[in-house]
């Protein structure tokens, strides 16, 4: 599965593609801010995409309402701190299937990965 790994970052890529190698995903794309997220996604569809919210350049959610202009099925994971129930509830109608706060743990991002898959075959 090629997973889009979004976040401005480097340390929490890094972090991010470790966890993503230790429950079996290795074949990751990443970008810095949402700009060149949407540039990764014009060149080859991903499986899943893992979201950061705050960012330069353009945020996760406008990268969501972007993504969902013209591909309503791509799988986002928005991964943030913004914790808040109004935040959550902004991200699932901007169109995430699933939301995980940041620091995880590679056992909860596996959960959250499996769940969100499962619910959309």
């Amino acid at each position: 599965m090629r997973v889009l790994l979004v976040d401005d970052s480097r340390t929490m890529r890094n972090i991010q593609r470790s966890v993503l190698k230790q429950i079996g995903h290795e074949d990751v794309v990443e970008a810095n801010d949402g700009v060149q997220a949407l540039a990764e996604l014009a060149r080859q569809r991903p499986d899943l995409m893992l979201l950061d919210w705050n960012m330069p350049n353009m945020d996760g959610i406008t990268v969501v309402h972007k993504v969902r202009e013209t591909d309503k099925t791509l799988p986002i994971i928005m991964c943030t701190t913004e914790a808040e129930k109004s935040r959550v509830i902004e991200a699932i109608k901007a169109g995430v299937n699933n939301f995980v706060v940041k620091p995880f743990t590679a056992e909860s991002l596996g959960a959250k990965i499996n769940e969100t898959i499962a619910r959309i075959k």
